[in-house]
């Protein structure tokens, strides 16, 4: 079926993003098993390359259950603006293939082509093949791509697409491939849906479609039993479209050890408060809602928020608040988590002629400066934001260094006042591993974006 009114939409999804970066940009991890995330007891795998993968190890374990899984796997701290970076690249390259794009996250996004409404499945199998090449070309790295008739069609060809493939579902194919997956492929079935419907013995996406819509909405409710009973029948007329802007910005961090000491905690609260500044000022907005969230070493959680009539940019007002806050979210005990977030969002906040400062009884406005117009913006992602260590602090495996012999490198190994560092960059190919002196005052830490650029 064919003709002017044929929907086709676009799914693209780079493959293991993360630990696909890493194998690009240092050439010797190509063909290993990759894990990028926190290397602590409290770890969290943030990706797993697909040499990892096929041991067991994926995103959100516990770093220290995927390092058991597999235990030859080379573990790296997360780059975040280096992942953002190559994200901007492959965006601009979906952008030129479609006015309308909607990214779902840094590695994915829905596209729309209108030069490809009524299109056959050839065309559009011609039209990925393109948009991949194109990805690849200007990124270096691989994508899966899914077409359908609506977004959910398209996601699952993607996954079915998986790794560096693509899948287009033609009208004629929609049943043969939605009926026999598992209806936790649909979106919003999750493991309550999912038992509910067991219980009656649905367990695939062709028996949900095949149920009465009736009894579907009594098992599963009438809003989204009846969503979920057109999208089992490749129903999805949703469209394409940008997402809005965030209703917050946050940052959070769970520590190696636990937090004892208030200073500690106030020191914590700070470091999350900056990073979280800083996403707010890459959105061009302030905030009149700061909250703090505790968690103890047994998993209770507490949070508290404060609200005021004036938003506000500035970073010390910001921490004092959370500080402050944070002197009765905490409680009892070892402290092994603390986040902090900036809502209450202006969405076009005017100069920064006042600002507000935390007084005894709420914030008071005085005549402040603008923002500082340098500050570094810390591009969104669900983990803590890596940092580079102080420059006093030792040598991790995973820095970035540079050396005026040997070129842009990073750290395999240190310790016993020596540093091992593999020099290679996504252009030089695999390179050699060097022994230095861990003082060594050629050896410097370098931008992550540069193992990156050609």
């Amino acid at each position: 079926m064919t003709g002017p009114g044929r929907r086709w939409v676009l799914h693209l999804d780079m493959d293991a993003f993360y630990a696909s970066v890493e194998q690009l940009t240092r050439p010797t991890l190509a063909d290993r098993p990759v894990l990028v995330g926190g290397a602590g007891p409290r770890g969290v795998v943030a990706g797993a390359s697909y040499q990892a993968r096929v041991f067991g190890a994926r995103s959100a374990m516990p770093m220290s259950q995927a390092r058991r899984a597999c235990p030859h796997a080379t573990v790296l701290p997360p780059r975040f603006p280096l992942y953002k970076a190559v994200s901007t690249v492959v965006m601009e390259v979906l952008g030129e293939a479609a006015p309308v794009l909607e990214p779902v996250s840094l590695d994915e996004a829905f596209l729309e082509p209108p030069s490809l409404a009524g299109a056959t499945a050839a065309e559009v199998t011609a039209f990925g093949a393109a948009l991949r090449a194109e990805v690849r070309a200007r990124s270096g790295l691989p994508a899966s791509v899914g077409a359908g008739s609506g977004k959910q069609l398209a996601k699952i060809a993607s996954e079915l697409a998986k790794p560096d493939g693509l899948r287009v579902v033609a009208p004629d194919d929609e049943r043969s491939v939605l009926d026999p997956l598992p209806v936790r492929a649909l979106w919003g079935v999750g493991p309550v849906s999912e038992a509910a419907l067991r219980r009656l013995g649905v367990t695939t996406i062709g028996q949900l479609a095949a149920m009465d819509g009736r009894e579907v909405a009594g098992v599963l409710g009438s809003a989204v039993g009846a969503e979920l009973h057109r999208l089992a029948r490749g129903i999805d007329d949703r469209p394409v479209a940008p997402r809005g802007a965030a209703k917050q910005v946050s940052a959070e961090t769970t520590f190696d050890t636990d937090l004892t000491t208030m200073s500690d905690v106030h020191a914590a609260v700070a470091r999350m408060a900056e990073a979280a500044h800083r996403r707010l000022l890459a959105s061009g907005r302030a905030a009149r809602t700061v909250t703090v969230k505790a968690r103890t070493a047994d998993f209770a959680t507490s949070s508290r928020s404060e609200t005021t009539a004036v938003a506000s940019t500035d970073l010390g007002t910001l921490t004092a608040v959370a500080q402050r806050l944070a002197r009765t979210a905490v409680g009892e005990g070892g402290i092994r988590l603390i986040g902090v977030s900036l809502s209450g969002l202006d969405e076009s906040p005017p100069p920064a002629l006042f600002e507000a400062v935390a007084s005894a009884d709420g914030w008071t406005a005085v005549a402040a400066g603008p923002a500082d117009p340098a500050a570094e913006p810390v591009p969104g992602a669900p983990e803590t934001p890596h940092r580079a260590p102080a420059p006093e602090a030792p040598w991790r495996a995973g820095d970035d260094v540079a050396h005026p012999a040997h070129g842009h490198g990073w750290v395999q190994g240190a310790g016993h006042g020596r540093v091992t560092v593999r020099f290679e960059t996504r252009a030089t190919g695999p390179g050699p591993a060097r022994t230095l002196a861990a003082d060594d005052p050629d050896l410097t830490r370098a931008d992550p974006l540069e193992s990156w650029r050609l």
